[in-house]
């Protein structure tokens, strides 16, 4: 395995879809203002639109079907002994469908992130923009937190609001929180790459060396990067 600059960190990218968020890593580490090394975009889906996205900018792809594995915890054994061999110092996950095991979290204990369309606490799990709708919400956003076992649980690293609109559509909000995400990602990777983010033993988010009280709020704005 060839090491990555010093200056870079190597990070591998899990993915079941079109990988929006992939799109928006690349797209900041092509444009030098994400310091990371892919070394590899793994989807659970063969038909994921997003490993052709990863193929044209040169990053290697694997898949490996959840499909042909008998269970969960056969499937996770081989994705972990994949991300192993690739040897990178964090697991992005960007869409990535599938619940993980105790077992597998913990192997990546602090090094394993996760992008969520809410305000977590607030509605973990899936069709998060309807039902922040059904529960009138003003305002709904996106969540980077750490992974823990308990789904969409882990301790949240940063966040960025977004405004619920009266004539607002499942679809229409989803649209507005995702143009959020892809400015919220690179930016906390950005910060692990930096050396600047952790998590501690007790489960505390280290921001500079120091707990983290409440999740960082990004602004809401909607300038997007060049």
């Amino acid at each position: 395995m060839t090491s990555a600059a010093p200056d870079r960190l190597p990070i591998v990218v899990l993915i079941s879809g079109r990988g929006s968020n992939l799109n928006a890593i690349i797209d900041a580490m092509e444009a030098g203002e994400l310091p990371v090394e892919i070394r590899a975009v793994i989807s659970n889906r063969p038909e994921a639109a997003g490993l052709q996205r990863a193929a044209l900018a040169g990053i290697r792809t694997i898949v490996i079907d959840h499909a042909c594995h008998s269970d969960r915890a056969a499937f996770d054994r081989t994705l972990a002994a994949t991300i192993d061999a690739l040897q990178p110092t964090l697991v992005v996950l960007a869409g990535f469908m599938r619940i993980l095991t105790p077992e597998f979290v913990e192997h990546f204990y602090g090094r394993l992130l996760n992008i969520h369309p809410s305000l977590l606490p607030a509605f973990p799990g899936l069709h998060t923009h309807q039902r922040a709708l059904d529960a009138g919400c003003s305002e709904h956003g996106a969540s980077v937190h750490f992974v823990t076992a308990t789904v969409d649980g882990g301790p949240v690293i940063a966040q960025v609001k977004v405004p619920v609109h009266a004539n607002d559509t499942a679809t229409s909000l989803a649209e507005r929180v995702l143009q959020q995400e892809h400015r919220l990602y690179p930016l906390v990777i950005r910060w692990y790459a930096q050396q600047r983010l952790g998590l501690a033993p007790d489960g505390r988010v280290l921001l500079d060396g120091m707990p983290l009280d409440e999740p960082r709020q990004l602004e809401y704005t909607t300038e997007m990067p060049c």
